[in-house]
Order: C-alpha cells, then structure tokens, then sequence
C-alpha cells in the first residue's frame, strides 16, 4: 500500500495511522498528526481503491452503501500491511493510534470489529457503523474517540450512537463528541481530538 512513514522521537512510543477521506491521499491528514502527537512516529497510508479517480479503502456500491465483501478483504489487507510495516520500520505494533477521517474512519473502525488488540486506540472522525450482525472482539479499555456531527447528511446522528453503543458493548472507552458543521471536518473537532488524546496519553502509550 503506498504510504509515508515518519519517524517520531522514540520509535518504541506511539506510533500514529493516519487514513483519509474519499478523495484524499496519505499526505491530507499529516497536518493532524502534528497538532495531536508532534513527537508521535506516522504512518500515513492511501487507500487501494481507485473510484473515478478518487482514493478510497474499499469498494462501495452506492453512497452509503459499502461492498462487505471488498470492505472484509481490504480490513484483513490492511491489518496484513500494518505487521509488515512495524516489521519494516521497527515500530511498535501494539502501540498503533488510528486516526481516520470518513471513510478513513470507517476502515479504522472496520479494524476494530474484525480483530482484537490491532490497534491500542481510534480518533475516528465521521465513521458509520462498517458492518452489522458481528460479533465484535474484546475491546476492553480501548480508548476511542468519535468525532460527529448534529446535522451530518452523511452519517446521521443516530448512526453515531449505534457505533458508540456497539464499541462500549465490546468493551471500549468511547468518547463521543459532537459538533454542528454537517460531515465537515472542523477545527474545533480536531482540537477536541487533540485534547482527547492529551487526556489519554498515558493509556495509549502503555
């Protein structure tokens, strides 16, 4: 997967994945990793799928509509790519931060539904719930993050509450946060991440 990887202060701390949006590429959210952790290692990497020239990390059948097949394949893909980068760079595999922007955010989330211990903690801004009827693994004291908007015309509210109740049913901390700029990504909200993050530095870094 084509990707950036910057070395942080200690490439045995934290270790941040950065997923972007539809449309993105892996240089977007480098500006976020900077206000969250400056010290933090990066790992920024752009999604394999190629729709009508946009950048995406799986297959979707319409909007709003994801392809569960491609979305599986692409989540156990990534995973597969996340042990062969820590074996590459030397970082930390259990000290991996997702932060993930819309569909970003959703394949973060996806990792989460589909495997136990693959990442330490999630900012996770925008997400839907990837999929639905599985049986979630152990999330027990993973700190996640839900950034979300009142009045989002992709990702409605009650969406936003059905993923924090199925994250919390699992055993995570979630932290929902709310704000009222639609599925825009806002200064406030990255700010709130930030602050989130500050607060639970010491657990992800454990």
């Amino acid at each position: 997967m084509k990707h950036i990887f910057k070395e942080g202060t200690d490439l045995t701390s934290t270790t941040l994945l950065l997923l972007h949006g539809t449309g993105g590429t892996e240089q977007d959210l480098l500006p976020l990793a900077e206000r969250v952790d400056s010290q933090a290692n990066v790992l920024s990497v752009r999604g394999n799928i190629n729709e009508n020239g946009m950048f995406r990390y799986f297959k979707r059948l319409s909007p709003g509509v994801f392809d569960e097949a491609d979305l599986k394949f692409r989540t156990h893909e990534l995973n597969d790519f996340l042990n062969d980068a820590a074996k590459e760079y030397g970082f930390d595999r259990n000290k991996i931060i997702a932060i993930g922007y819309s569909n970003g955010a959703n394949i973060a989330g996806s990792l989460l539904f589909h495997y136990s211990n693959v990442l330490k903690g999630a900012i996770l801004h925008h997400p839907m719930v990837p999929l639905r009827g599985l049986e979630l693994p152990d999330l027990s004291d993973t700190p996640i993050f839900i950034g979300a908007g009142t009045n989002d015309p992709i990702c409605a509210s009650e969406e936003s509450e059905e993923l924090e109740h199925l994250l919390s049913d699992a055993g995570a901390d979630v932290t929902l946060h709310w704000e009222n700029h639609g599925h825009q990504l806002s200064g406030t909200e990255v700010d709130a991440a930030a602050t989130w993050y500050k607060a639970n530095k010491n657990r992800l870094n454990q």
